[in-house]
């Protein structure tokens, strides 16, 4: 098997290790630190001492392994393309990323293949902010075009009176904005697309996301959503052509809002596995992470059907600095049917994502409470 090399050492990382250790996959991290919770799994990392531009980092990992993918889509586009004319494969694509890591030209592709989005606009200072309040009405959500997620680097703006404050709030005029039209939406959905090599795609279930208010970061998922068949049919074709519309290759996380007319609109693309396809791991054939390795590499794409009537997800959240203890993981375990999944991350900081918990069950409410229930016995 061809080695595969990961840009990133998180969590995303780690649960692709895992996966594709199964068929016998070698995997080599690349990360800006040592000792990260994936690169604890394998004996074959490499340090990025001085950033991802880190020339002779760079050189190792085109040695070790010659088809390279991401688990964020916060490594620039440059450094994928460094690394191509080192002789690797990178999937996704850098043209892919960097269209999708700036969310404004993000935006712009999916617009020009004609999919449902937000009437957005470019704003270069808080004067062109006032500027698109008037013209698609206020409140406005006020985005940065680069490095944000979980709700970093967004802010809603209710009127005139607040544009240079948010504008400067978000890291302008060094960092550069869009504005959205506000989505009065019903619920989050998001749905989970793994685009082959030969163009090939495989979708998991529609699922409903569902974020914690305070902290504006994914809480729970249920799968599948709850949904009439004509809009679930509605957001698999949506997110299946947002993918192709960038020529995305690999698991494509893609986050829609259900508006109250019962359309379906495109919050924004991941290139990588997504938080929402986490419960995949247990409830289907083949988990996201599977399935991303296997694309990658050229791999046929396994079943994603879910072999549960149900499932739920819920993100274990830090909360302060103490760590998990040996007795909440025990009382997290006797839950039946519920899965612990602890990332290994050394640092708990407030709203930080330090595992997560998938269960089964035969119906939706079934399932969350499960989950529920394992996830508080999980004291941070």
């Amino acid at each position: 098997m061809v080695p595969l090399g990961i840009l990133g050492g998180g969590q995303l990382a780690r649960m692709t290790l895992q996966a594709a250790s199964r068929l016998g996959i070698d995997v080599v991290i690349g990360e800006r630190f040592p000792d990260s919770p994936a690169a604890r799994l394998t004996d074959k990392s490499i340090v990025f001492q001085h950033g991802w531009e880190d020339s002779e980092a760079l050189d190792a990992l085109a040695g070790a392994a010659k088809v390279i993918t991401l688990e964020s889509e916060f490594v620039d586009w440059r450094v994928l393309e460094s690394l191509e004319r080192r002789g690797v494969r990178v999937r996704p694509s850098p043209a892919c990323v960097r269209v999708v890591q700036d969310k404004l030209l993000q935006k712009r592709a999916l617009a020009r293949a004609e999919l449902p989005v937000p009437p957005f606009r470019e704003i270069a200072d808080p004067a062109a902010l006032m500027d698109a309040g008037r013209e698609l009405g206020w409140p406005l959500m006020l985005k940065a075009r680069r490095d944000g997620y979980d709700g970093r680097g967004n802010i809603v703006v209710n009127s005139p009176n607040d544009a240079e404050a948010a504008c400067k709030s978000l890291g302008w005029p060094e960092r550069a904005l869009f504005a959205e039209a506000f989505v009065d939406f019903e619920r989050e959905l998001a749905s989970l697309a793994v685009r082959g090599t030969d163009g090939g795609i495989e979708q998991y279930p529609v699922v409903e996301t569902r974020q914690d208010p305070r902290l504006h970061i994914c809480r729970e998922v249920v799968a599948p959503a709850e949904l009439p068949d004509e809009v679930r049919t509605r957001a698999k074709d949506v997110a299946r052509a947002a993918v192709e519309a960038v020529d995305g290759m690999g698991a494509f996380g893609v986050e829609l809002f259900l508006v109250r007319d019962g359309q379906v609109v495109i919050n924004e693309l991941a290139p990588r596995p997504h938080n929402s396809a986490h419960y995949t791991i247990e409830a289907c054939w083949t988990s996201q992470f599977e399935n991303h390795a296997r694309a990658v590499l050229g791999l046929p794409l396994g079943d994603t059907a879910m072999r549960a009537p149900a499932a739920a997800m819920v993100n274990v959240l830090g909360s302060g600095t103490e760590g998990i203890t040996e007795g909440s993981v025990r009382d997290a375990l006797e839950v039946r049917q519920a899965f612990v999944h602890l990332y290994g991350k050394l640092e708990v900081r407030p709203g930080r994502k330090m595992g997560h918990i998938t269960a089964l069950g035969a119906t939706r409410q079934e399932a969350l409470e499960r989950a529920t229930t394992a996830a508080e016995r999980i004291r941070l």
